[in-house]
């Protein structure tokens, strides 16, 4: 199988700068008005040269209206090419990568960023706390040609950000994070962009939420914002418990649209299919949002810029992702049935067995993105229960197939996609009226050295 792969160059060096309580007296008695003008005169040519990457990756490819959150052991690249056997247009994410593996496994990086061509639109989510090996990570996987590269600081789990004191940690502490990303965008030739949760413990106002997008959009080239619209709790809950117990705050993401109209979000968290992303973003749908927040950002024409959408589109990826390109992207349908996926994903299976060595991947591995393909589907129960079985014999996915897909219907099997199911409609009611006040930039609380 062929993995894209090819040399780009750095083209600027990255910009230090220091966030502080209180301001501080700099060098030469600069005063603050003239420390300001200094970051901004500094920071122009990185923040226009990320600019000029996101246009250039906008011509290629649709825009991330919708894309397909990062989820460890679950995006893997086998999971991204059934993902991109159903969807053309939607932006898949990586799972996170530690910068230090990255680093370590530089004599076996394809293994861990190599991808199909096919997959493009594609971004890659690193994680870390320590800037050499940041620095360092995104170096080398310049050179996979990724079309966008994220930082996670949005992960609650305490492998992340407990004993690792990175993921959803960093956001107490944007000053870090502006340098990272500010390294980040200096060793790579694509956008940049943070994922992150709207608060941590008793850190969950708006306004320390906008605290962090301004120091770390004012500190780097960061132009995009994945918001996970809960904040988290980092008292040893569980990642899955993280995702139920801390309450949805839609308001937030629609105060951020409103208060930072120079910057893009992504809207994440809760949202389950694709009405729910229609009716989020105005697309293909009578109902447009943007009219709950024009009074506040008369810049908003169309709503949410994106939508990102996470365990939804795995366990039941052809309803979820069968329905992005036609109702999200208005390209017509592809009339693909599910036998004709799972025939191209034979191919592709077959080919990749065995080739990280080890016995790696194995059938196994390949098939756990397919156990979902027939969610609420007649045959689903016995289509697992027979995968089950075949797991211990079958050495090819093209015998897996041939004995556990008898459990199916022809009818189920040759059916192309139907209409999109309805969502909740009242998802984002009333998000109006409960707005938090319009954030104030502090701007004294950043002196530059």
């Amino acid at each position: 199988m062929k993995f894209s792969g090819y040399t780009l160059i750095s083209s600027f060096t990255p910009f230090h700068c220091i966030p502080l309580k209180k301001p501080r007296r700099l060098p030469l008695d600069i005063n603050f008005k003239t420390a300001s003008k200094i970051r901004r005169l500094s920071t122009y040519n990185q923040k226009q040269q990320n600019h000029c990457k996101a246009e250039m990756v906008v011509a290629k490819y649709p825009p991330p209206l919708f894309s397909v959150a990062p989820m460890m052991e679950w995006t893997d690249v086998h999971y991204r090419t059934l993902a991109r056997l159903i969807s053309k247009h939607a932006w898949l994410y990586t799972e996170m990568l530690a910068a230090e593996t990255i680093v370590y496994q530089e004599a076996n990086l394809d293994r861990f960023l190599a991808f199909p061509p096919e997959q493009h639109p594609i971004v890659l989510q690193i994680g870390g706390n320590n800037l050499d090996n940041i620095a360092k990570a995104t170096k080398l996987a310049n050179a996979y040609n990724y079309d966008e590269i994220n930082f996670n600081c949005g992960c609650p789990s305490p492998r992340v950000a407990g004993h690792g004191c990175f993921g959803v940690r960093l956001m107490l502490d944007p000053k870090f994070v502006g340098e990272a990303m500010s390294v980040i965008a200096a060793n790579t030739d694509v956008p940049v962009s943070v994922k992150c949760r709207i608060g941590v413990d008793d850190h969950d106002s708006y306004n320390e939420l906008c605290d962090f997008i301004y120091k770390v959009s004012a500190l780097s080239p960061t132009r995009h914002f994945i918001i996970h619209s809960r904040k988290a709790l980092l008292n040893g809950i569980s990642p899955a418990d993280n995702r139920k117990i801390p309450p949805l705050k839609y308001e937030y993401y629609f105060a951020l649209l409103r208060d930072f109209p120079d910057l893009k979000f992504t809207i994440n968290g809760g949202i389950n299919c694709v009405d729910e992303v229609s009716f989020l973003t105005g697309v293909n749908t009578p109902i447009c949002l943007c009219c709950l927040y024009l009074y506040a950002n008369a810049a908003l024409k169309a709503g949410a810029h994106g939508v990102m959408v996470g365990r939804a589109a795995y366990h039941n990826p052809w309803n979820v992702l069968g329905h992005v390109d036609t109702a999200i992207y208005g390209a017509p349908a592809s009339g693909l049935t599910r036998r004709q996926i799972l025939e191209k994903y034979q191919v592709y299976g077959d080919a990749i067995l065995g080739t990280y060595g080890n016995d790696r991947p194995n059938v196994r591995d390949v098939i756990k993105p397919i156990l979902g393909f027939f969610y609420f589907e007649p045959g689903n129960s016995l289509w697992k229960r027979k995968a089950d079985a075949a797991f211990q014999r079958c050495k090819t996915v093209k015998s897996f197939f041939e004995e556990a897909l008898v459990a199916i219907p022809d009818r189920v099997l040759d059916s192309t996609i139907t209409e999109a199911p309805i969502g909740r409609e009242d998802l984002f009611a009333n998000v109006e009226g409960i707005l938090p006040p319009p954030y104030e930039t502090r701007e004294e609380e950043l002196v530059y050295a």
